[in-house]
């Protein structure tokens, strides 16, 4: 993916850390896609734009800054006019996402979706919208306005988040640069300054391949995961969080939030696309997520196939075996997704000496061999 930095990471960087896969924890029971990423689903692409400048004292305005951009297309052509069927499943509510209530009420989606930090919603959303104007001039002058998507997590503990260092240019770079194939996880776009379970947290993603009739099928996720406590963190339902806390206790992180981005190229209307959401609970509470109070986290989901019963393609039957299939998909794939954002984000130094350790994958190893779970 392409990326901005501003300056070298806080931290130097010791060399690509595997994902969980590669690690040896195998979560699930479905095979994932080929890149094990949301651009499994053909035609979606992301892209990133990360900004790391400046250490030490905050100076609001100035930095520190440890934050970024990710924006996700659903596919290759104009959105607006060729919109994807979609839902937002609000989890808990304490964030301040744009968009929520038109998906809800009209079951598309039509702008890309465009996750960064909580005080850059409205630079995001404004260059969002500038760049769906740009491709439509139709819009507000014979057509209806558009609903710009955007999400978003507080990355403050090592962020000058006052400053809202993201902007219109680096939005747009993010969406003109996005593509598909491997997608950069950890401390990439959106996720730079993120923390997940205790531990560096940030971009992560998975995908499951689908069956029965939906054979050639994908479901595939990308989270921004900034939510948790370090003793809550599970791995393949190993308690490790509060094995790694009995040997070094870190300072508690506020509370955060988690926002899951989930495609799939299956037939599905959008009251469909709805229930395959809310599944995603499943597999953020697998993790060791109890959704606090303090936590915003939505599920945002579409469906690629933009007019499956005009090519005489039916919806997937809500009582089949393959609704049941996209259901498990969706649970494993965002489980494997927050692994993955744990397994490849580096320690950070931000704000005031803040820092934020990755998962350290020695002391994981060894907690879960004596579980037996690592393969």
């Amino acid at each position: 993916m392409t990326g901005i930095d501003c300056a070298a990471p806080a931290v130097p960087r010791s060399g690509p850390r595997p994902r969980a896969r590669e690690f040896g924890v195998v979560t699930g029971l479905m095979e994932p896609g080929p890149l094990n990423a949301i651009t499994d689903v053909p035609g979606v692409k992301v892209g990133h734009v990360s900004l790391v400048q400046g250490d030490g004292r905050l100076v609001p305005g100035e930095g520190p800054v440890r934050t970024g951009v990710t924006a996700i297309l659903p596919h290759d052509g104009n959105v607006f006019k060729e919109k994807v069927r979609g839902a937002i499943h609000v989890i808990n509510g304490f964030g301040k996402a744009t968009g929520i209530a038109q998906v809800q009420e009209l079951g598309v989606i039509e702008t890309p979706v465009v996750l960064t930090n909580t005080l850059s919603v409205g630079a995001a959303w404004d260059a969002l919208c500038s760049y769906m104007l740009s491709q439509n001039p139709e819009i507000g002058v014979s057509t209806g306005t558009v609903n710009p998507v955007v999400a978003e997590c507080n990355d403050g503990f090592l962020n000058d988040i006052r400053g809202r260092h993201v902007k219109a240019e680096h939005v747009l770079s993010a969406l003109e640069t996005a593509a598909g194939g491997p997608v950069q996880e950890g401390n990439a776009g959106a996720g730079t300054g993120m923390c997940c379970l205790g531990f560096k947290g940030g971009i992560g993603t998975s995908s499951r391949r689908l069956g029965g009739t939906l054979a050639q099928r994908y479901l595939g996720v990308l989270v921004l995961a900034n939510f948790g406590r370090a003793e809550d963190l599970l791995i393949a339902g190993v308690p490790v969080g509060v094995r790694l806390q009995e040997a070094r206790r870190d300072p508690p992180a506020p509370p955060g939030s988690i926002v899951t981005v989930l495609a799939t190229d299956a037939p599905l209307s959008d009251r469909q696309i709805a229930r395959v959401a809310r599944r995603c609970q499943g597999g953020l509470a697998r993790v060791g997520s109890v959704f606090s109070n303090g936590s915003g986290d939505f599920a945002i989901a579409f469906t690629t196939p933009l007019c499956p019963e005009a090519a005489g393609e039916p919806f997937v039957s809500d009582d089949s075996a393959e609704m049941g299939l996209l259901f498990r998909a969706a649970v494993e794939a965002t489980e494997e997704a927050v692994l993955n954002a744990l397994f490849a984000a580096e320690t950070m130094a931000g704000r005031d000496g803040h820092v934020r350790r990755g998962l350290p994958l020695d002391e994981v190893a060894e907690v879960l061999r004596e579980h037996r779970a690592l393969r």
